[in-house]
């Protein structure tokens, strides 16, 4: 029953995930509060779209190049949508779709004559959390580390415009490594699951939530065979609606 379980593969991919929760918890709830939801998800598309663009142009595939371009597209699209919720506030969640869909289509169109262009896509969507090596994740850990150190330092007084392109490089070194479903999940799946919890037990819930589930959809995806992103993201699901149905029962019953 023990076979499967390979600790130099798991390690390294649960330990991507978990660098991936320590940011991307407490962003997620920040997402939630100011209600823009789907700015992980079109900022997520637009980071692929600079990889996408790197490919076409035969750049080094995981060369300084390709995140150059990574974080380019994704802080240009953060300063836009910055500037959008300052002019067009209202209308802000429905252009953060339309970014979406543009950046999705538009990857779509340069890699329509490559002949690799499926696995490329497919690798941007449900990652390379398998992949991962200990030296490999040693980048991502320097900055998600700088990125809660800012955060907790700052902390009420993080302004819109700070928030923006934080959010869009954290978003831009976590998209190559575990794709953009799993980016979008693991920032709104575990936020939504303790939105009726107190602050410091939301985080705790929050983070418990993703690495369980991440523990679990990495075992299933290697003792089944299928794909560990879709499986993570499916078992996080699951995890969420049970804590939520947990949590909104004690809520309910009088005091």
């Amino acid at each position: 029953m023990t076979d499967f379980l390979d600790w130099t593969i798991i390690g390294p991919a649960l330990a991507a995930g978990l660098i991936v929760l320590s940011t991307h918890v407490p962003l997620g709830q920040e997402v939630l509060k100011r209600g823009i939801i789907f700015i992980d998800l079109a900022l997520a598309q637009v980071a692929g779209l600079g990889v996408i663009a790197a490919y076409a142009m035969e750049w080094e595939q995981g060369g300084i190049e390709v995140q150059l371009a990574a974080v380019s597209a994704a802080l240009i699209a953060a300063a836009g949508l910055s500037w959008t919720e300052k002019r067009w506030t209202r209308i802000q969640e429905p252009l953060i779709g339309t970014l979406f869909i543009l950046a999705a289509t538009g990857g779509i169109l340069l890699l329509a004559g490559n002949p690799h262009g499926s696995e490329h896509l497919k690798e941007l969507l449900v990652g390379q959390i398998l992949w991962q090596t200990w030296s490999s994740l040693l980048p991502i850990s320097i900055l998600s580390a700088v990125v809660l150190i800012i955060w907790y330092w700052v902390g009420p007084n993080f302004s819109r415009t700070h928030f923006y392109p934080v959010f869009a490089v954290v978003v831009t070194a976590s998209v190559q490594i575990v794709g953009i479903y799993l980016v979008f999940a693991s920032l709104i799946i575990p936020a939504l699951a303790t939105v009726g919890l107190k602050r410091g037990n939301r985080l705790v819930v929050g983070y418990l939530i993703g690495g369980v589930s991440y523990l679990i959809g990495i075992l299933l995806s290697i003792m089944f065979d299928l794909p560990t992103g879709a499986v993570i993201v499916w078992s996080m699901a699951a995890l969420a609606l049970l804590i939520g149905l947990v949590v909104s029962d004690k809520q309910s019953k009088p005091s």
